[in-house]
């Protein structure tokens, strides 16, 4: 399996949206093992209240995700750049195994190595109960989202 995305550091606003879009794609894909891929092997996490250190476990969290976040649909935003990192906002939807929707938004931090791959994240996340009639995100689940679909401006 390829890396996910070969766009290396230093970012320019193009490849910064490029890095941005190839992540929302994978992990729309709902593939843990393709998702791992773009993190370096000893990638470090913090997502909510979890610290995470390495690409296994990395693929296991999302493996744990998936089951318990069904119909998951995600989109990010660029916020800011630089050399080689990237500030990213979004927002997802999901279904828990008892029917309840939740909004999920969020904002992430990221650090590439020279590679391109990631070597570290920081998620800030929270969680909103929604009701079905409340969801915004209808594109089939597992795909990217269409490229004339939701913008996040526009998504609140």
């Amino acid at each position: 399996m390829a890396i996910l995305n070969p766009v290396r550091p230093p970012f320019t606003l193009e490849t910064a949206l490029l890095k941005v879009r190839a992540a929302e794609d994978a992990w729309n894909s709902r593939d843990p093992k393709r998702v791992s891929l773009a993190y370096s092997v000893d990638s470090e996490w913090r997502n909510r209240d979890q610290f995470i250190r390495g690409r296994e476990q990395i693929r296991e969290f999302l493996d744990s995700k998936w089951r318990r976040e069904l119909e998951y649909r995600l989109v990010k935003s660029l916020w800011n750049y630089d050399e080689n990192r990237i500030a990213v906002r979004f927002q997802y939807e999901y279904r828990t195994l008892d029917g309840a929707w939740y909004r999920a938004y969020g904002n992430e931090l990221w650090e590439f190595d020279e590679e391109g791959l990631m070597r570290r994240r920081e998620a800030s996340i929270n969680d909103v109960a929604i009701s079905q009639f409340e969801r915004k995100f209808f594109w089939p689940g597992g795909t990217p989202r269409p490229e004339h679909g939701m913008d996040i401006e526009k998504v609140r």
